[in-house]
């Protein structure tokens, strides 16, 4: 059973349909990568998953039972709209998001000073909001939406405004919350981050669901049939078995061949190894990116 179930979820404005009857099903203690272009349908979804708006027609569902108001507090979220009280002491506005969310004070200032010293911001606690760069306000903004520990976490565009350092740190935490239990819905246009962090993914376009699935499969699905080959001989193309590819600009001392049709990766690398002297060799499979934008510009065109 799905710890978050979406179903045929429909949501329309005059004149605009933000979601057209999307369905997706989110594993516990699962991150899961909600994906799109700007206008897919996103940010209405996890409106909606929060309560801030109601859906249309559909229904969500979180741990069997259909969410209410009362979920609220079961949620933490951090929305890519950042937002922090200038004015308030870093200490007391984390106790402040903590209590809202149904913490004790004693509980929340516990917390508050834990995940203080976990992002080295201790010495900070006293001083207000405004006077903290714009990378601490923002560690600041995660901790207020973990600091009660709910189990299921969404974040919109997490890494946003992160140096690499901070952006790898905040990964770190992120891991963790999932191995320590929590269910994430992680939301983003970054498809490296998505490949470091998420288990699966949901691409919506246009308001539809348009791929779904386990990052592996979906990225075995989108496979090329291009093998990177390691040998100190120059390979020549044989058209009836593959053809030859431009150098990775990364690995270019291997050789990346596309196999023809219907050519078993196993009887191509028999060919190869009769011919070379082969020392080594590797499937390519597409980076999340290249299936991003390949499959948004597959469905923009089919809708045209």
């Amino acid at each position: 059973m799905a710890y978050l179930d979406i179903k045929n979820v429909v949501k329309h404005y005059e004149g605009h349909t933000a979601l057209a009857g999307v369905s997706m099903e989110v594993p516990e203690g699962c991150i899961y990568g909600l994906l799109g272009p700007n206008g897919a349908g996103k940010s209405t979804l996890i409106r909606i998953i929060n309560r801030i708006i109601t859906a249309d027609e559909g229904t969500v569902t979180l741990n069997g039972r259909k969410m209410t108001d009362n979920d609220i507090t079961h949620i933490g979220y951090l929305p890519e709209e950042r937002g922090l009280y200038k004015k308030m002491k870093v200490g007391d506005h984390i106790v402040y998001l903590g209590r809202l969310k149904g913490m004790t004070k004693a509980d929340a200032v516990a917390s508050m000073h834990w995940w203080l010293d976990r992002f080295d911001l201790k010495e900070w606690e006293n001083k207000k909001v405004e006077e903290l760069s714009k990378g601490m306000q923002q560690k600041v903004q995660f901790i207020g939406t973990v600091i009660h520990r709910p189990p299921l976490l969404i974040f919109d565009e997490p890494f946003s405004g992160f140096d690499p350092v901070n952006a790898e740190q905040l990964k770190v935490e992120i891991l963790a919350l999932r191995d320590q239990g929590s269910t994430i819905l992680f939301s983003t246009h970054n498809m490296a981050s998505v490949e470091e962090v998420c288990q699966q993914i949901t691409l919506l376009n246009h308001a539809q669901v348009v791929l779904t699935g386990s990052v592996d499969e979906v990225k075995q699905q989108h496979k090329k049939n291009i093998i990177a080959v390691q040998t100190p001989d120059k390979i020549e193309p044989n058209a009836a078995v593959f053809t030859l590819l431009p150098p990775d600009p990364v690995k270019k001392a291997d050789t990346r061949i596309k196999l023809a049709p219907g050519v078993p990766v196993r009887d191509a690398i028999a060919w190869l190894n009769e011919h070379y002297r082969l020392t080594g060799f590797t499937e390519v499979l597409p980076s999340m990116n290249e299936i991003f934008i390949e499959t948004v510009k597959s469905k923009n065109t089919e809708q045209q």
